[in-house]
């Protein structure tokens, strides 16, 4: 089988046993795809299931690969991201093994890559349902809030999710307007940035950084007049199984409706 993967790159994939994920949010599709026995390797971020890294080797980080381990674990098949995996890493992974490489900014990318999982895996149908569940999810809370979201990513330097990203598409998605809609990336802000802005909520992301009530206070000061949330980062920026849920939670935040 052959399968092109969204760098444009054409792999050869012939029923693989023994599979390694380098993206904590695929790792928990193969789970959810039921291929726990053919999961050999993930990474120390990869921490749903719960259990993942009991029954799989840890093979370092999704910025720094432990290639003796990788080779020991003789992987069929690796998937990787362009965006959360190192450009070098997956260069020198490409030498020796199928690896395939999604590059995801909207729900039709990941639907795509979902499906490619279970074509290469042989889980068509269960990848089949999964994709039917989360589009209608998703249609269920099209343009269903309203609202000007600053979503923060990084504390010290502060750094931000701004357009050409699939937490943008989702934020546009759900209707709301992206307070840094007009810059690219995750781009830094100086304090003078912030000030200049004025948006209605403000969302701490449980990650990268890991954002907690303290960090409330800070933004509350600069932003008076705006409603700072601490929001899960799973739910705005994994593109796998865990799009089931994310419907809900974006239904569950206080934020603004649209009538």
């Amino acid at each position: 089988m052959q399968i092109t993967d969204d760098l444009q790159r054409t792999i050869s994939i012939e029923n693989p046993q023994r599979i390694i994920s380098l993206v904590p949010s695929l790792t928990e599709l193969l789970f959810e795809l039921g291929l726990e026995d053919r999961i050999v390797g993930v990474t120390k971020f990869c921490i749903h299931p719960a259990h993942a890294q009991q029954v799989a080797t840890k093979i370092g980080g999704t910025k720094k690969f432990n290639f003796d381990q990788i080779k020991a674990l003789n992987p069929d098949l690796i998937i990787a991201n362009k965006e959360e995996n190192y450009k070098e890493g997956i260069e020198e992974l490409c030498e020796d093994y199928p690896v395939y490489i999604s590059d995801i900014f909207d729900l039709k990318d990941a639907m795509s890559t979902i499906q490619h999982i279970g074509l290469m895996t042989n889980s068509v149908s269960k990848s089949k349902q999964l994709v039917e569940n989360i589009q209608q999810g998703f249609e269920d809370v099209k343009d269903k809030l309203e609202g000007n979201v600053l979503y923060l990513i990084w504390q010290d330097p502060v750094m931000v999710a701004a357009s050409n990203n699939f937490i943008d598409f989702l934020l546009r998605w759900l209707g709301l307007e992206n307070a840094v809609g007009h810059l690219d990336r995750y781009p830094e802000l100086d304090e003078q940035m912030l000030k200049n802005l004025s948006p209605d909520y403000v969302f701490l992301s449980s990650e990268p950084f890991p954002f907690k009530e303290k960090h409330i206070q800070r933004y509350q000061a600069l932003f008076p007049n705006a409603e700072v949330l601490l929001v899960d980062g799973e739910m705005f920026s994994w593109y796998g199984s865990r799009l089931t849920y994310s419907p809900k939670y974006f239904m569950s935040l206080p934020v603004s409706r649209r009538r």
